[in-house]
């Protein structure tokens, strides 16, 4: 019987693989690992190679892509590198899957047994001479031509949609108690999905309750519904989801297509960057298209995404806008950016030539210092393969910039 309680909230989502390579060719002796993370369930550990890229060249460039489907992960794409002794099936790939949760075949996916497919190249030299050889930080060119964009809403402390940080908290916590022993039956393959009742004040967001919560949980074949009912209700929602967003019209749906002991790999494949708007924002704002995960800081795709996370952050928690939406595109081999939109929804008294000079002013976007000034030279991704690449403590674009005494009111 599906409840229908006060203390429930509802969710976004999560997967299983994202990122790989980088964070191992980074800095030499600190070897990190990272995930890959795909679609939108959920696995507390989703990292792959873009860390241990990283931990040995900090200026190793990669664009790495990982597939899983039973049985089998397969890891390909173009990395150069002086990183020495990475090896990428045993240190990287198995031990991943296996800290994931997937250590039996039970699980319909296994590190001891799973088959690991390696094919890796350099990179183009035209790409190579066109945008970073020869280059500085100062006028090193971006990786790709694109758009990004960073959103920032005063909604939640972490300045991030109530609905994504909901979902994401929910996956958390039932990765938490599964490996604690207290869910006992869980299995590592989750998806939350959160929808909240809004209101728009004068251009800003204002959550009013949690309408639904959509939280399907794989699961040992012999457990009762009931009880894993029983149990995401009252230790995961309840205990996760703020009292004063839940009524008795909160509807919780939980494993609502009823059995799901087939997860994982075995269930479907996933591919990096299937689940872009669960990295970003949840829906909210606005998506350029290119998935993060893989890449080294000459993507813009990455690095330019989190250059106007902060930029968006740094405007709504200086209080000129209460919700606002930072467009940035670039020309590949080009150091500075073509354009910049703020977008902030009639939540700022400055108009839009005043947010540019602001923008302009206080932000550098070229690629190089972009870099330099979010740390991304250093193995600092692994953080970011599970629960989204935003809202979350320790990462540098999520550090904020105080533009009040730098504006002129």
């Amino acid at each position: 019987m599906e409840p229908c309680l006060n203390n429930l909230p509802k969710s976004s989502r999560l997967v299983l693989f994202k990122e790989m390579i980088i964070d191992a060719c980074l800095l030499w002796h600190e070897k990190k690992v990272r995930v890959w993370k795909k679609n939108s369930k959920t696995n507390d550990e989703t990292f792959f190679f873009t860390s241990e890229s990283v931990a040995q060249d900090p200026d190793a460039k990669v664009a790495c892509e990982v597939v899983t489907k039973t049985g089998m992960v397969f890891v390909f794409g173009e990395i150069t590198s002086n990183a020495k002794d990475i090896n990428y099936q045993r240190c990287i790939v198995r031990n991943v899957v296996r800290d994931v949760g997937y250590d039996h075949t039970d699980k319909g996916f296994d590190f001891k047994t799973c088959c690991v497919l390696i094919c890796l190249e350099t990179q183009s030299s035209n790409i190579a001479s066109g945008v970073w050889k020869g280059h500085t930080d100062e006028d090193l060119g971006a990786g790709d031509q694109g758009i990004m964009f960073g959103y920032a809403t005063d909604e939640t402390e972490e300045a991030m949609p109530l609905t994504l940080m909901l979902a994401h908290k929910l996956n958390k916590k039932v990765a938490d108690l599964r490996r604690s022993g207290e869910l006992p039956w869980a299995r590592p393959d989750t998806k939350a999905q959160v929808t909240c009742e809004y209101a728009i004040k004068d251009g800003a967001c204002v959550p009013l309750r949690v309408s639904a919560i959509v939280l399907s949980v794989q699961h040992c074949p012999d457990t009762p519904r009931e009880r894993i009912i029983d149990d995401l209700t009252k230790k995961v929602i309840t205990s996760t989801v703020p009292e004063r967003y839940l009524n008795n019209n909160t509807v919780l749906k939980i494993n609502p297509c009823g059995r799901f002991v087939v997860g994982g790999p075995q269930c479907r494949a996933g591919l990096t960057g299937r689940k872009m708007i669960v990295d970003t924002y949840g829906g909210w704002g606005a998506h350029g298209g290119g998935a993060f995960s893989g890449k080294d800081y000459t993507k813009v795709d990455r690095s330019g995404a989190y250059a106007v996370r902060q930029v968006a952050k740094s405007l709504v928690k200086s209080g000129i806008c209460k919700r606002c939406l930072v467009q940035v595109s670039y020309a590949i081999g080009v150091a500075h950016p073509i354009s910049i939109a703020i977008f902030d929804y009639s939540t700022s008294d400055k108009t839009q030539e005043e947010l540019q000079e602001i923008v302009k002013s206080n932000f550098d976007l070229r690629p190089g210092i972009i870099a330099h000034n979010l740390d991304l030279k250093k193995p600092i991704y692994l953080e970011t393969a599970k629960y989204g690449h935003f809202g979350k403590d320790g990462l540098s674009w999520e550090r904020t910039i105080d533009l009040r005494e730098k504006v002129k009111h």
